[in-house]
């Protein structure tokens, strides 16, 4: 950590601790997302609409120095930071804006923990998910958009019009 580098992270959590390590981070000043979703629970009495984490068990947090990274580790229900080896996992900003930006259109996502066979990449156009890389795929019977959050081995699937999408070509390609 001699050579520490802000940036955002992942914190791995006890389970259903999600939100109580939000606002644990919050009051010692460490910024942190928690994406979620509603999602319409029901039990034998009621049905009742609740926001649940889109990724169980993960907290994204934004460090800026070591000293929020070592006060983080005191947090009541962290486990610890999810890591590549030996380094702590280091998750891009543009991966984080995509997803504050799929959760602004819940009606469209679903969460997968399923493997998926790599597919064709595609670009996505139009719409709320411009620049976006993803591929088709078929899950219950349907054609669904898949963006990989490789990190925490989840796939989110989406509803676009096949209009919107184009045939994405690397910079390596001729």
């Amino acid at each position: 950590m001699n050579t520490f580098k802000g940036g955002w992270f992942v914190i791995y959590t006890k389970p259903h601790h999600e939100k109580k390590v939000t606002e644990q981070l919050s009051k010692v000043e460490v910024e942190s997302f928690l994406p979620t979703i509603k999602t319409l629970r029901t039990w034998w009495d009621r049905k009742k609409y609740v926001d649940l984490p889109l990724f169980p068990s993960y907290v994204f947090v934004n460090l800026k120095n070591v000293q929020s990274y070592f006060t983080s580790l005191h947090i009541e229900g962290i486990l610890c930071y999810v890591k590549l080896g030996k380094e702590i996992a280091r998750v891009s900003e543009s991966v984080i804006d995509n997803i504050k930006l799929i959760i602004e259109h819940p009606k469209e996502l679903e969460i997968s923990y399923e493997y998926f066979q790599p597919g064709n990449i595609l670009l996505v156009k139009e719409g709320p998910f411009t620049g976006f890389h993803c591929e088709i795929v078929e899950f219950k019977g349907k054609q669904k958009i898949l963006v990989r959050i490789d990190l925490l081995n989840r796939s989110i699937l989406l509803n676009i019009p096949v209009e919107h999408l184009s045939r994405y070509v690397s910079k390596c390609q001729n």
